[in-house]
């Protein structure tokens, strides 16, 4: 894996076998001594908190925005063809109301669910409540996780935007269970509704219940979806930014 050297004076991304930027001419060595030699000098001055500023944004910006030289051309048409389905399947969350519930009866809901049930086991040892919180805490814990290993680990942004996607689809698939807290009229696992079990089977009823916000549903189940309309939103230029620079590095042999 080619590591990529991002100029310290212009941050301008390139190979790391180069000893001075190819865009600004700047040689890496001095100039780095001479900062190091300033920052000694003024430690503690308006001009080092700039440039330690400088230095939080160019990582924050290789954190999320870097992408590798001499893309293969296949790999990005598989991706422009993932970000092309993410995309029109987004549209389809982010315009379909949350009362018809569409995120809880479409087959990513069954990719979700084992997510769920593994969240009510993992967080069982920490009392009722918490283990009934824990199937919304499984659902976002797993495309979260996801997000970060592909961010950190991998360092492929692409894949940490197409998770972070999956994490906003999430939340849009738990709002209208929140929503139901008091109506109690979904179909829950197993076939029967809120209104047909006891109370504590479904999660929302009683997590809300247990805290004396049950009233609150409507509110929490609107601001949990939109927050998952924001957050996909934002997947979406993201994946759309980092495709448009991948296209820049494609591999022309």
């Amino acid at each position: 894996m080619e590591v990529v050297m991002i100029c310290p004076k212009c941050s301008f991304e390139q190979s790391d076998q180069n000893s001075e930027c190819s865009r600004c001419g700047v040689i890496f060595q001095k100039y780095l001594e001479l900062r190091n030699s300033a920052s000694d000098k003024y430690a503690g001055s308006p001009e080092l908190q700039d440039e330690e500023t400088i230095g939080y944004v160019n990582f924050t910006r290789e954190l999320l925005f870097s992408v590798k030289q001499d893309i293969n051309p296949f790999y990005f048409g598989g991706r422009v063809l993932v970000f092309l389905l993410i995309f029109a399947w987004g549209w389809k969350f982010i315009l379909t109301p949350m009362e018809t519930n569409y995120a809880g009866t479409c087959f990513i809901h069954m990719i979700n669910l084992p997510f769920h049930e593994a969240g009510h086991i993992l967080f069982r040892p920490l009392g009722t409540l918490v283990m009934s919180l824990g199937g919304t805490l499984g659902q976002l814990l797993m495309p979260l996780i996801c997000l970060l290993t592909f961010l950190i680990a991998s360092r492929d942004t692409f894949g940490a935007a197409v998770s972070l996607w999956w994490l906003a689809e999430n939340f849009m698939d738990i709002a209208p269970y929140v929503n139901d807290a008091r109506a109690l009229e979904l179909t829950l696992l197993g076939g029967v509704t809120g209104r047909e079990t006891s109370y504590g089977f479904h999660d929302w009823e009683f997590i809300l219940g247990e805290l004396g916000w049950r009233r609150y549903d409507h509110v929490l189940a609107n601001a949990t979806y939109g927050l998952g309309i924001v957050l996909m939103l934002i997947s979406l230029a993201w994946g759309a930014y980092l495709l448009a620079k991948q296209y820049h590095n494609l591999d022309s042999e």
